[in-house]
Order: structure tokens, then C-alpha cells, then sequence
């Protein structure tokens, strides 16, 4: 088992980007929470990322928003970073975010992550200016960039202007959810031209993690960690050593991330169907007390959960790494709320 003990340069190695523990009557839980981020610097985070995209943050009110990074921020206790999103449609929103979020907890937080705007079609130099705004207003807090397509009209935050933020000391970091190899190997080749070596660079994908290290990323944020943390803690450590090692921990990982594609009792959205496997089987692994997603996600049943159920048992971490080794695959059905 990995420990917390000698972590990486900050915005490298494994960054987990954590899933909202919610009750059944859809308040934030807060000792899930607390249990799960303790299981994930257990198993040898670099960092932890709250409300992010595994961390519904736009399906949370602003109350919501701060009793977790309020609890993350006090929880984790300096023992591994902890960087916010602070996404929002708007500069001036994002803003709000900042002064609401950044200086909760004893320590505050060690850095914000931002997606470029949304709702509103955006081009270049509005999502350019949008991220130095943001920066101005963070002051010495640094600035994760976060490309993800899908969640922002389909707007792509172009090469160049990734690396003009990072050469203007706009972004401390990027992490890229963007799917695309290319665009990954891109910015990468740009850091090295421009000599931006300080600049760090994080993989999103679940399923080329191993491929995202090869090409020179100096880290993963992969949201199925919550499920297997220390899975992708292994890889991070073979990636480049023991290529093998990395390939076959790969190739698992690839496998299990398929409980994301099962047949649901109903059509779902993306969110519904992702986010609602993640939280079934952080469930069913002892992670959390409830595997219940923020309205308006449609939620999983118990045929959905025995799927899911299913591919733990092929392709999951190994019972020592549960939350509780004593736990089995049983899902105990009058805790779960369908």
C-alpha cells in the first residue's frame, strides 16, 4: 500500500478528482467525504481536486460548494494539496467563486481550477482574457487550466494560447480532459519549445493514462480513481520503469472503467451514466454510504448496481485496498436509494 509520505512537486503524480458523497435526501455527507478523501491520500495521492466535474459542482449550491472544499481543506490538513474548481459561465462568476471558495479552512486551499467560459460562444481572446481576469483576481494562488470540450459548447482552448498563458504565468498548469492524444502531445512539444519547465501538464483520461505519461505529462486526474486509486498510483509509478507493469495495470484499469458503458435501466445522460457508476461502486467497495448523484442526474437501481457489481468483481482492486478489508461485494440493498 502506498502512503502520503513523500509526495511529488506539486501539480504532478496522481491528482484525484474527488466524487461529492451525498446523503439520501441530497445534502452533502460529510463523513463519506472525510472517509473517502483519507482512503485516497492512503493510497498515495499527489493532490485531491474538489468540484470538478466528478464533483457535480454545477448541479451544488454555493452552500454545498463550501461545506466541501470547507471539509476538504480542514480534513485533508496539509497532508496532500488541494485544488478547487471555480468554473463558471462568466469571468465575473468564476470571481464570485474565488471570493466564496479560496480562503475557507484553516490553510485555504493550494490552487484553483478553471474551465474556460460557457453557455455563451466564446473565441480565443475571450477565453484568453477570461483566464487572466481569473488569475489577477487569485493573486499568488496558482491557476489550473482545464480543457474539456464537452462541458463548454465544444470549445477548445487552442494550443497556443495554452502556452501563452503558461509563458505570462497565467497557468501554473493544465489538466486535459480533451480525449485527444494529439492535443495532449501538442502542448507538451510547445512547453518544451517555449521552455516552459515549470509548466505542468495532467492527463484526464482513464483509459490512456499510460499513453499521456509516455508522451511526456507529468500526471493523471483520472475520476475512476475513486474506485481504484491505488491502481492508478501504480501506474504513475511503472509508467517509463516497467513498462509492462504500466501496460498491464493499463489495460485493467481499461477494463473496469467499462462500468461507465453499461446497458442502464434507462437511457441517461453522460453525467447520470459516469458519475452514477463511479458513486455505485465507491458504494459497493465500502468508499461511501450512498451512491446517490445531484439532481437532476437520474439515478442508478439495483440491475444497474449488480452490472457494475459484476466488473468489480473481474476487474476491481484488490480487497486489501477497500475502505474496509473486511467488506465483500454484497450490496447491502435497504442502504441504497433508488
Amino acid at each position: 500500500m502506498n502512503t502520503p509520505a513523500a509526495h511529488r512537486p506539486f501539480g504532478t503524480g496522481v491528482v484525484f478528482p474527488v466524487c461529492t458523497p451525498l446523503t439520501r435526501y441530497d445534502d452533502i455527507d460529510v463523513p463519506s467525504l472525510r472517509r473517502h478523501l483519507d482512503h485516497l491520500i492512503t493510497h498515495g495521492a499527489d493532490g485531491v481536486f474538489v468540484l470538478g466535474t466528478c464533483g457535480e459542482f454545477a448541479f451544488l449550491t454555493d452552500a454545498q460548494r463550501v461545506e466541501v472544499v470547507r471539509t476538504a481543506v480542514d480534513h485533508v490538513d496539509g497532508r496532500a494539496p488541494v485544488l478547487v474548481g471555480i468554473s463558471d459561465t462568466a469571468s465575473e462568476r468564476a470571481i464570485q467563486q474565488i471570493e466564496l471558495l479560496m480562503s475557507l479552512g484553516e490553510r485555504g486551499p493550494d490552487g484553483a481550477v478553471a474551465t474556460a467560459p460557457y453557455f455563451a460562444a466564446t473565441g480565443s481572446l475571450e477565453i484568453a482574457a477570461h483566464f487572466r481576469r481569473i488569475k489577477q483576481s487569485l493573486g499568488d494562488i496558482p491557476l489550473f487550466g482545464y480543457e474539456n470540450p464537452p462541458r463548454v459548447n465544444g470549445a477548445s482552448i487552442p494550443v497556443e494560447i495554452v502556452l501563452d498563458l503558461a509563458a505570462d504565468g497565467t497557468f501554473a498548469g493544465f489538466k486535459d480532459s480533451s480525449g485527444s492524444q494529439a492535443y495532449l502531445e501538442a502542448i507538451v512539444a510547445g512547453r518544451q519549445d517555449r521552455g516552459l519547465h515549470e509548466f505542468r501538464v495532467l492527463s484526464g483520461s482513464e483509459g490512456q493514462a499510460a499513453a499521456a505519461l509516455r508522451a511526456g505529462a507529468d500526471g493523471l486526474v483520472p475520476g475512476l480513481g475513486n474506485v481504484d486509486p491505488a491502481g492508478y498510483v501504480r501506474l504513475m509509478a511503472t509508467a517509463g520503469e516497467h513498462d509492462d507493469a504500466c501496460d498491464e495495470e493499463q489495460d485493467r484499469l481499461r477494463s473496469l472503467f467499462s462500468i461507465v458503458s453499461i446497458p442502464t435501466h434507462v437511457p441517461m445522460g453522460g453525467s447520470s451514466r459516469s458519475l452514477g457508476a463511479f458513486k455505485a461502486a465507491m458504494r459497493i467497495l465500502g468508499l461511501i454510504d450512498e451512491d446517490r448523484c445531484a439532481p437532476p442526474s437520474v439515478l442508478f437501481n439495483e440491475a444497474d448496481r449488480k452490472q457494475v457489481e459484476e466488473i468489480l468483481r473481474l476487474h476491481g482492486p484488490n480487497r486489501t485496498e477497500h475502505a474496509d478489508p473486511a467488506s465483500t461485494f454484497q450490496v447491502p440493498g435497504p442502504k441504497i436509494a433508488s
